[in-house]
Parts: C-alpha cells; structure tokens; sequence
C-alpha cells in the first residue's frame, strides 16, 4: 500500500487556523440562561432540590437538579413544542441564546460556513418512555407519528438546523457523560480542518425520567441525601455519596479566529487544545490507574502547544462518587506531576448536578467565563477533605484569580475520555 502524504499547503492551513468562542447560551438547574447560570455559580448557590416532575416518593433518590420555570413558546410556537422532545426544546433554546450572544448573523451565503454538532447521551427518552407506556396501554394506535423523529439523538442538531438556518456540516456525537465535551472538540476540528468558518457545538439532555432514576438507582449511582439536596453533590468530599441527575443544555459558538476578528465580534476565550481517549477497562468505571483521563488532558494540552505548567485552573469531571472522584485526582496528578498541587481545580457538578450528556458543554462555557472574568468557581460542599482527594479544590467559595490557561474534562460510561484547552484571550 502506498504512503499517503497529506498536502502541503493543508497541513499550513492546519497550522493557521485558530478557533474561539464568541458567544455562549444555556438552560441549566440554576437558570435559563448563561449570564444567570454563571451568576449562581459564582455564589455558590445549588440548583438541586426534591424532584417535581413526576411522584418520585417510592425511590431510595428522590433529588435532582431540574430546570425550572423553562418556557419553550419564547423559541418556538406550539405545534413544534409538540413535535419535540424536552432535549431538544433545551438545545434549540441555548442555540438561540448562543448565537444571539455572538451577534451571529446567518446569510444564505454564509449559512453554507456554519455548521451545528449539539450531541446528547440519550437523547430523546422522555418520548420514549411516554410512547412506550401508551403502546402498552392502548395498543399501537396510541404511538405519535412524530415518535420516531422525536427521540432521535441527532435531531438536536437538526433542528437548530432547521430554524437557524445553518447548512454547514450538521451531525452529533452521543459518549455519555462526555458527550459535551467531544462535541465542542469535534466541532473545532471541523473548523480547523476548514470545513466550516463557524460551528454551533454543544450538548443537550432532558433524561430527569423515572427510568432512568431508576435504573441509576438501581445501580447505587446517586445521592440519596434527600433531607439535604442543596447539599447532596459534594465532588471530592469524604463524605460524597453518589451524583445528582440533573438536565438542561449548554452551546457554544466556535468561529474561526479571523472571522470573528473582522466582524469585530467579543470573544469569551481561544478554545486551543483537544484531547480524547479510551480506558479500554469497564463499561462503567474508570480505570482505577487513571490513565485514560490523563492522557486525554496530555493530548488536550499537546494540542494547544501548552505546558502541564501553564495551566492555572481545571474544570473537573468531579461527579460526586467516591470513585469518580478519586481516579479523576489521581489522574490529574499523573498529568500534572508537582504542577497539580499549584493547580485550582473545581467542580460545578457540586452545583449544577450532573447533567450527563450537556455537562461538559456547560462546563467548557464556565471555564471560558472563568478565563475572561479571572473568577473560578467553588466545589460546594467540601467539608471534609479525604487522603486520597488532596488537591485545591476551591472549597465553598469563588476565588478571583488571573487565569492564562485552563482545561475542561470529561468522563464518560464505557471509559470514554475528552478534554479541552483553552486560553485567555488577550
């Protein structure tokens, strides 16, 4: 077989390209957009409280972190809310929020430049379980016709699509819990690898179900502080008992760096590094080693030309399970080396819960605010550090600090792994 070689003039182009975010929208358990989401972090204020949407009094869980007081009639009319499943009602929402923060203008031609990747971990399950429940109820003439197209984990992007008016590169990624994250990184190289100017990238969850509490209940996955919910996700404490299922949607815009440059856009951050990686282990825990995530934060950091010891602060995976938490510091000291010590490293799950597959876009777009502002976000609930969780975990309260490099990680199910580097913009 024949050795390919790749272009001259595409791996320059490679070498040239440079992404940064411009705008940012999203939909959370501490506000329905990213100006009261980030103010709420930066308070140390908690998002989870008793579950609401359905009678949850029989589960050994009955907390999450749900999105309260959303209304999808301010980003579509009604017979769309209809034909849509929750996840994607969130996705189109911070879509629209995103680009309207960035002052995205979508031309007939410049839609065929801009693309969308908003990924999910499960997509539309809330219409599933309800077409299920009336299949089995009343038999198959009970089933929407819109069931189909309506459960469907691409369909976020499709719709963001659809009524944005995007017609660049439009497909997801679905990895679980690092869904997010992976999207945002993909979505940079589309842009890097120029075939798009600008991408629409991030996640989008609504999976606060009963059957999925209870099979993470099942599982012996979540908290069950139940008399304290603002306090039940504490990352990286001793006494952290599980995670808190928490939903919502977090999207980014990724430009290319001259475009937004010439049309005088704000940028938030340079998005510079991305790494990914697999345990190759277990299907559902980490690798006790912590390889996996600390290779993918060494690629991340590879990626953007940076040095363990140019990064100030980590935005940490930081779920609030006891072994979660303990492979995510060991691997960021593998990473890291005597450099982690120096690092700050906070967790806004301990906040927000975990919102499985929209978590990591929320998280890249904190850490990009945290860059811009020189504010770090706190882990809540750490009240009692562990031997083995002995890092700088911005206990309780916000910390303002200058922040020149950053990284933002994520894990997910079936030892799935990604990162993203980030700079501050000057």
């Amino acid at each position: 077989m024949a050795l390919t070689i790749m272009p001259k003039n595409f791996i320059l182009r490679l070498m040239d390209v440079r992404v940064v975010i411009t705008g940012m929208g999203a939909v959370t358990p501490l506000g329905n957009d990213m100006k009261a989401t980030w103010t709420a972090l930066k308070s140390g204020a908690s998002g989870v409280n008793r579950i609401t949407k359905f009678d949850a009094a029989a589960f050994p869980c009955r907390i999450a972190g749900e999105v309260k007081g959303f209304d999808p009639l301010r980003y579509m009319n009604t017979g769309e809310v209809h034909k849509t499943d929750p996840f994607i009602q969130y996705a189109l929402a911070a879509a629209i929020m995103a680009a309207q923060d960035a002052g995205l203008k979508i031309t007939p031609h410049s839609s065929l430049r801009i693309g969308v990747l908003v990924g999910s971990g499960r997509g539309g399950v809330t219409t599933i379980e309800k077409n299920v429940a009336a299949y089995l109820a009343r038999g198959h003439r009970a089933v929407s016709p819109f069931f189909p197209p309506m459960s469907l984990v691409n369909m976020a992007s499709g719709y963001i699509s659809m009524k944005l008016g995007a017609k660049g590169p439009c497909l997801d990624v679905s990895t679980a819990c690092a869904t997010g994250t992976h999207a945002i990184g993909e979505a940079m190289k589309i842009i890097e690898r120029g075939d798009a100017d600008v991408m629409i990238a991030g996640g989008a969850e609504a999976a606060l179900t009963p059957a999925i509490l209870a099979g993470f209940c099942q599982a012996r996955a979540l908290s069950q502080r139940n008399n304290e919910p603002e306090k039940a996700s504490r990352p990286f404490d001793r006494d952290r008992d599980g995670f808190v299922l928490a939903e919502g949607a977090g999207v980014l815009i990724l430009e290319e760096l001259r475009r937004a440059e010439k049309r005088g856009a704000r940028i938030y951050a340079e998005l510079a590094g991305y790494g990914l990686s697999s345990d190759a282990y277990h299907y559902t825990r980490p690798d006790p080693e912590g390889d996996g995530p600390a290779r993918a934060m060494t690629l991340a950091l590879t990626d953007a030309g940076l040095g363990p010891e140019d990064i100030d602060y980590i935005n940490a995976h930081g779920t609030s399970t006891q072994s979660n938490d303990r492979i995510e510091t060991l691997a960021i000291k593998k990473a890291f080396g005597a450099h982690a010590y120096k690092l700050a490293v906070s967790s806004t799950k301990s906040m927000l819960g975990h919102m499985l597959g929209a978590a990591g876009a929320v998280e890249a777009a904190v850490t990009a605010l945290a860059l811009s502002e020189g504010t770090i976000p706190p882990t809540i609930n750490y009240e009692h550090p562990g031997p083995e969780c002995d890092l700088d975990y911005v206990p309780n309260r916000s910390r303002k600090h200058a922040i020149n490099a950053a990284l933002s990680g994520s894990l997910g199910f079936g030892g799935i792994n990604a990162a993203l580097a980030l700079k501050a913009w000057q």
